[in-house]
């Protein structure tokens, strides 16, 4: 787990070392324990280290090896490196360390671009062939692992976060309209490959780019989500599937343990969570830490869920450890979390995750976490109205955004509007893509493979990585998302949605954390923003940089002063807090 960087030329002039150690740099908080570069020419990449596996030099990187002319720079981890490593050794491979980045790059030697779909894990690494010139950039299937590209005049930068490819210079940091759309509409969703900067782009996840020696670039997705199922699997009885559930989840969990390095968990107190803390105890995990967050209590709403967590906590006889976030605090360390945002991202939890991360890595370096069981096994409120709709784009988007089209003309400038409802559109158009019929399995497709990727595992990698903390997320192995996506919609919308991932937890975990009241990460000052919340967003939103860059409606932003806790979406979040955010952010940029 680290972060990558590099430079690559298509005007004749050498890749720049120096702008490669700007970038690498910025990244300094994700892999705290080393720093490496390396130029080939026109071509240089960069590296920080954060020692998980192999925590020897042998592992350093960026990673050469003379014999087949290969070299790369990888940020993530694959959990099936030792059984890789055994195949390529009998195919012939020497290896010089014993971690996962060789394996990658012996594995490359041996299959190319077939590479990807052999890895179980998350990833994003650069690879350079020293004979043909050719680099590969390539993300892992749910781009858990981020990857974010700047073209300029001659170049092409790359870099884990975008701040780091700001911090290189030269970068168009102008407002790309469309993503702003979908931020507004989206709860801050910007899909690849845009972001909200117009110089800045991502890779798609599941996604190889071959950049050949002359700039041409050329991509192929290496895995696609598939919802359809055999007639075997319609008549499959729930009992079936439940322990196919569990066996695979088992599996996920156990892969996500390989480490030279403890292991704990971010525990919560929800079903995911408590079922990935159970399925460890049973694979004999003693003294296994657990982590719980809370926050004080504003307009009646609790700040924590510690009962629950306690519970569980008790239950496995974990080395629990409860943290609890004075108010004062949370707001004190708000620019700290902002700062460490690749992309704006509105949900509340982004401070509570930089918080927790930052009291875990005092004691561990990896962690367990149950992003994506939402997504995967249908637990949101919005998938019940997508079962049998006959207008199934229209109804996800009455039930998920923000604000329609209409209304965002009420809200943003003129200047900034698009002339049609681009994200409306997007929607439709993934909604139409073959491989999922069912209006649920649609919108379950679009929310694992879109809306998760640029919010809930986007704000875990950000936070985590912003203390040199790794979190690693079952819910989001492969194959336990290929077995759910057979699963008929009923039985995942069944209890109040994941009602397979419910029933299947009864074998494992305590029933009081299954019925309890679904929960969530609750943090509500943000939500009520008042006091010196309401002063600091007031004053980035009446600041000069924000006048200048004239996003919004001043009827709208007055509006919202005088009485924030009056414009709450459809999700639960503050109107005020998204505008205001994304003003913060660019502010915090330098935009």
């Amino acid at each position: 787990m680290c972060g990558i960087c590099g430079e690559i030329t298509f005007d004749g002039s050498q890749a720049s070392a120096a702008r490669i150690e700007t970038m690498a740099d910025a990244m300094a908080p994700r892999g705290p324990d080393g720093s490496g570069v390396a130029v080939f020419g026109r071509v240089g990449l960069g590296h920080r280290r954060l020692k998980i596996i192999d925590l020897s030099d042998a592992a350093r990187q960026p990673f050469v090896d003379p014999a087949t002319g290969l070299s790369i720079a990888f940020n993530g981890c694959i959990y099936n490196y030792p059984e890789l490593r055994a195949e390529l050794e009998a195919k012939g491979h020497r290896f010089a360390s014993t971690g996962d980045t060789e394996v990658i790059l012996k594995a490359w030697a041996e299959w190319g671009e077939e590479t990807p779909a052999r890895l179980f894990g998350m990833f994003a690494f650069a690879l350079h062939d020293r004979d043909s010139g050719t680099v590969w950039l390539v993300r892992d299937r749910f781009g858990i692992k981020p990857l974010y590209l700047a073209q300029t005049a001659g170049r092409l930068r790359f870099a884990s976060t975008l701040p780091a490819l700001v911090r290189s210079g030269g970068v168009d940091t102008s407002i790309d309209r469309v993503a702003l759309h979908h931020y507004l509409s989206w709860h801050a969703v910007v899909p690849a490959p845009r972001t909200i900067l117009q110089g800045v782009r991502k890779l798609p996840a599941a996604t190889i780019r071959r950049i050949a020696a002359d700039g041409t670039q050329t991509d192929r997705v290496y895995w696609r989500p598939d919802h359809s199922r055999s007639a075997e699997d319609l008549a499959r009885p729930e009992a079936e599937w439940q322990q196919m559930l569990l066996d695979v989840m088992r599996r996920a969990v156990r892969r996500r343990m390989v480490a030279d390095v403890p292991v704990g968990v971010l525990l919560s107190g929800g079903v995911d969570s408590s079922l990935i803390t159970g399925l460890l105890a049973e694979e004999g995990q003693s003294d296994l830490a657990t982590y719980s967050i809370g926050f004080e209590a504003a307009h009646g709403e609790s700040g924590d869920e510690f009962r629950w967590s306690d519970l569980i906590a008790k239950h496995y006889g974990t080395n629990h450890h409860r943290i609890f976030i004075p108010s004062e605090e949370m707001r004190a360390n708000l620019p700290a979390t902002i700062a460490a945002m690749s992309e704006p991202m509105v949900s509340y939890d982004n401070v509570g995750f930089y918080l927790l991360s930052r009291e875990v890595s005092k004691t561990i370096r990896v962690v367990q976490s149950g992003q994506g069981a939402d997504e995967v096994f249908g637990g949101y409120h919005w998938y019940p109205p997508m079962a049998g709709s006959n207008d199934p784009v229209s109804d996800y988007a009455a039930a998920f955004f923000d604000r329609s089209h209409a209304r965002m003309a009420e809200h943003v400038a003129a200047d900034w509007l698009c002339d049609r409802d681009e994200s409306l559109e997007f929607v439709r158009a993934q909604f139409a893509s073959p491989g999922a019929q069912d209006p649920v399995d649609k919108a379950l497709r679009i929310d694992t493979n879109v809306m998760l990727v640029d919010d809930p595992v986007k704000r875990v990698d950000n936070m985590t990585m912003a203390w040199g903390l790794e979190a690693r997320v079952p819910f989001l192995d492969h194959e336990v998302v290929e077995l759910a996506n057979r699963m008929p919609a009923e039985i995942k919308l069944a209890h109040g949605g994941k009602g397979i991932l419910k029933e299947a937890s009864r074998h494992v975990i305590p029933h009081e954390v299954i019925d309890r009241p679904k929960g969530y990460f609750p943090v509500p000052a943000l939500k009520y923003i008042e006091g010196p919340y309401l002063d600091m967003v007031r004053d980035a939103l009446t600041s000069q940089a924000a006048r200048e860059r004239g996003l919004f409606r001043k009827d709208y932003l007055d509006r919202l002063f005088a009485a924030p806790a009056d414009h709450i979406t459809k999700l639960r979040g503050s109107e005020l807090w998204q505008v205001g955010l994304l003003e913060l952010w660019l502010q915090e940029q330098g935009v």
